[in-house]
């Protein structure tokens, strides 16, 4: 009797906790569980929208509230640069008065000296670079030589008299020297100053050749020759760089009508060089100009 008394009250316990676990179980599950979204977010105002209509309001707000804060701090640093940038004219004018004061009468007297200076030194520069005349070398290799060029090529003479002129690609400084070298030739030979009323004006197609050297303690002497009114009349100009701005040296009018031109060419062992020039006198000379007279000299 007692062993059954037991063993029923054993079984009633254990039943009684088993329901307390699932009561626990369940009020433990209620208490966790999310709420939905009505519910866990309160409105956002009192008479405003509710759920995703809500959320979009009041970040619309906040987002309209920040951009009226950006354009209000963009506002302030716009007056401020106002308020720097008028300071510092106003110090910049004070301060150029008071240097004028004391440095205008010692400018009045630099200005013409250093014009008389810069003159005579530009001149000093075109006489060295033999312009107008030419100086005594001790042999023809002492010469530097021009090289000639056109609106398409260059012919260089870089190793003086040992090697034969070739064709060379020239860097785009030096290209960019020649094109503005041109360019001031025809400004000088459209001048309204310098020119007619009635002439033409010139163009880059008028240039025929033109030839330059360069010199490294003088600067760079150019001789530019453009077609003329005529048939044989051309225009030369000569230009001198000294290291500087383009100056003009020489304008002149050419009538090469009556000049005689002086081919001279080797002819020892040189048969089929010869038969090539011939071929090129004719179809240069004969054909275009007929007014050539040829003597051929061999010797040797």
């Amino acid at each position: 009797m007692v062993r059954r008394g037991l063993l029923g009250w054993i079984s009633r316990v254990v039943i009684l906790l088993v329901l307390l676990c699932c009561a626990i179980s369940v009020l433990y599950m209620l208490a966790c569980t999310p709420k939905g979204d009505q519910e866990q977010l309160g409105l956002p105002r009192a008479n405003g929208p509710t759920g995703k209509d809500g959320y979009q309001a009041v970040l619309q707000e906040r987002e309209e509230q920040h951009r009226n804060y950006v354009n209000s701090l963009k506002r302030q640093i716009a007056q401020l640069k106002d308020e720097l940038q008028a300071r510092s004219e106003q110090f910049r004018s004070g301060q150029d008065q008071a240097s004028d004061a004391t440095s205008l009468r010692s400018g009045w007297d630099r200005e013409p000296k250093a014009q008389a200076d810069l003159l005579a030194f530009l001149r000093g520069q075109v006489d060295k670079a033999e312009v107008h005349a030419g100086v005594k070398l001790a042999t023809e290799y002492a010469a530097v030589p021009f090289d000639s060029f056109t609106l398409q090529k260059v012919y260089q003479l870089e190793t003086g008299l040992t090697r034969h002129p070739e064709e060379k690609p020239v860097r785009k400084d030096k290209r960019d020297e020649l094109v503005e070298a041109i360019e001031s030739a025809l400004e000088s030979l459209n001048s309204p100053v310098e020119s007619s009323p009635h002439q033409r004006p010139y163009t880059a197609a008028d240039f025929i050749e033109g030839i330059y050297r360069t010199e490294r303690d003088k600067g760079t002497l150019y001789e530019l020759t453009f077609k003329g009114d005529h048939k044989h009349e051309f225009q030369r100009l000569v230009l001198f760089r000294p290291f500087g701005p383009i100056m003009k040296v020489k304008k002149e009018k050419l009538n090469l009508a009556n000049t005689l031109i002086n081919v001279i060419v080797p002819l020892a062992r040189r048969v089929d060089k010869f038969r090539h020039f011939m071929q090129n006198f004719r179809e240069m000379c004969i054909q275009q100009d007929g007014r050539v007279h040829l003597t051929v000299v061999y010797f040797g």
